[in-house]
């Protein structure tokens, strides 16, 4: 394929206006005659009437080289149309030269986006089917052409011969030349100035103007009809494919994973389609991907927002029903998925708490069940405040007892220290309480405290189970509590835990203590009955 360029110093070396190139145009069609190209397309729209009347037997040189030239090759002269869309007429004389297949129209399809990748003849009023000039061009080459995209890769970028380079030629009798550079060759003649006759198009294809977004006309026909009389146009897939693609695509509705895994099912479907399409293009066809990827992720997109959304209407839901019987930091590790009742618990080293109320069982004989419940509802109301601000998780309820963890699952610095501060705030409350009451009607707690390593996790069937912790800090706790009315004060607690306190001076050292089915343990007062009553 040969491009033969009108460029700007082509212009600059003739005086004539274009119009008026009759006696040059000539000189290249009988140039062409003495090459013997395959056929010449002309990308330049011939004057539409004489201008003899101007420059006397100037048509006559014009028609002169058009005779010549259709001795040894076909010719094809280009159409266009005016604004209005109405064919633009040629000098009738020079259509009869050229025969009844020598024009066609320069016109291309252009896409919504202005560019131009499809070559279609059917560019009439009702999509009826008019020449083309690449069209004519492919016909005389006994190639019929069809519709279809535009093959860009086919082919390296192209370049150009001026056309005063060939008229050089020409007026040097410079036959080998000639013929070296067109013989047997398609031929085009057009402009090729940088900011005329401009198409854009998806990539480059002028070799001379690299950095420009768009080619001139002439060049599009070259790669239009290159690609015709290559492997020919690349067709669209039926449109029954890109349905059936599109559908599959939106099946990927049914794949519920987490972002990341929804993320690389998008990819990974994405390269597929785009190896498949490339594939198809090689052998001729076109995917359109766009479609079947738009499916794909609106599909898992749409999925993974659902997922989201149920995620988090299920997570209102549980703290709705389940906040008032788990502690905050129980209900956030099972909203966030990391506590299962499967797991067996994990190990921690956590501080325990025991308190419950002196005399309990008499007050609660004296008082009817709703005066009970209400009772403890107010006590626990505060006590439960008070442990769940020093970051501590009530377990269970025993009564009027309460069992708390410090430092599981929510991770303390000290739980020890946590567990001290909340148990002399629960003392400051009952007190504050004690003075709204009467004198006979005051109560008094004891607070058990220990530290060491316990498995936290669930306790009880796959049917019925509760979050607490199990181990030997949770049964010395327990004793700790039972020891706080024998040993007169309000709170005891274990050397381990004394020994994690910032501040243990306010502390009593009780001695070693038998404890029941354990061995003796360490244990500390704060706070001896007979000193709050004021004895």
């Amino acid at each position: 394929m040969v491009i033969v360029g009108i460029d700007e110093e082509t212009t600059r070396s003739i005086a004539e206006p274009i119009t008026l190139w009759h006696s040059h145009l000539a000189k290249f069609f009988f140039a062409m005659a003495q090459a013997r190209p395959a056929v010449v397309g002309v990308d330049i729209v011939l004057p539409d009437r004489s201008f003899d009347a101007v420059v006397p037997g100037i048509d006559k040189v014009l028609l002169a080289g058009l005779l010549e030239a259709r001795r040894s090759h076909p010719v094809v002269l280009g159409l266009t149309v005016d604004f209005s869309g109405n064919r633009r007429p040629i000098h009738a004389p020079f259509l009869a030269v050229a025969g009844p297949a020598g024009a066609g129209y320069v016109l291309m399809p252009v896409d919504h986006d202005g560019h131009v990748r499809r070559f279609d003849e059917r560019l009439g009023a009702n999509r009826e089917r008019v020449p083309t000039l690449a069209g004519q061009m492919a016909r005389h080459l006994q190639v019929e052409p069809g519709a279809g995209l535009i093959d860009f890769w086919r082919g390296s970028p192209f370049d150009y011969i001026p056309f005063h380079q060939l008229a050089q030629w020409s007026d040097s009798g410079d036959h080998r030349a000639l013929q070296q550079a067109f013989r047997d060759k398609p031929v085009l003649l057009g402009t090729v100035w940088r900011y005329e006759d401009r198409t854009r198009v998806p990539t480059k294809l002028a070799a001379w103007d690299s950095a420009a977004l768009d080619v001139p006309g002439v060049v599009l026909h070259a790669q239009a009809l290159r690609t015709i009389l290559g492997n020919g146009l690349v067709r669209d897939v039926p449109h029954g494919v890109t349905l059936a693609l599109t559908a599959a695509s939106a099946l990927l509705w049914l794949v519920s994973a987490s972002t990341l895994a929804v993320l690389a099912v998008f990819i990974v479907m994405s390269a597929m389609l785009l190896a498949v399409s490339t594939w198809l293009l090689a052998n001729g066809w076109f995917l359109p991907t766009a479609a079947p990827a738009l499916g794909a992720a609106l599909a898992l997109a749409g999925r993974n927002v659902a997922d989201t959304l149920q995620k988090l209407r299920e997570r209102r839901r549980l703290r709705s029903s389940f906040s008032g019987y788990v502690s905050p930091a129980v209900m956030e590790e099972i909203l966030a998925g990391r506590v299962q009742p499967d797991l067996g618990g994990e190990n921690h080293f956590v501080c325990i708490m025991f308190s419950d109320i002196r005399g309990y069982t008499t007050r609660s004989e004296q008082m009817a069940p709703q005066q009970v419940i209400r009772f403890l509802n107010c006590y626990f109301e505060e006590v439960v405040t008070l442990i769940h601000a020093r970051g501590g998780s009530v377990v269970s309820f025993m009564g009027d007892g309460i069992m708390a963890v410090f430092g599981a699952p929510k991770q303390l610095e000290n739980p020890c220290q946590s567990a001290f501060d909340a148990a002399r705030d629960m003392l400051e409350h009952v007190a504050g309480l004690n003075e709204q009451l009467e004198a006979k009607a005051a109560i008094e707690i004891g607070v058990g405290l220990h530290a060491g390593e316990a498995v936290i996790g669930h306790v009880g069937s796959s049917a019925r189970h509760d979050y607490t912790a199990i181990g030997d800090a949770t049964n010395v706790a327990s004793r700790l509590e039972g020891l706080t009315k024998e040993a007169g004060y309000c709170i005891v607690l274990s050397r381990a835990v004394v020994e994690q306190l910032r501040e243990p001076a306010e502390l009593e050292f009780l001695g070693p203590t038998a404890i029941k089915g354990h061995t003796p343990v360490e244990v500390f007062g704060y706070k001896s009955i007979r000193a709050r009553a004021g004895i």
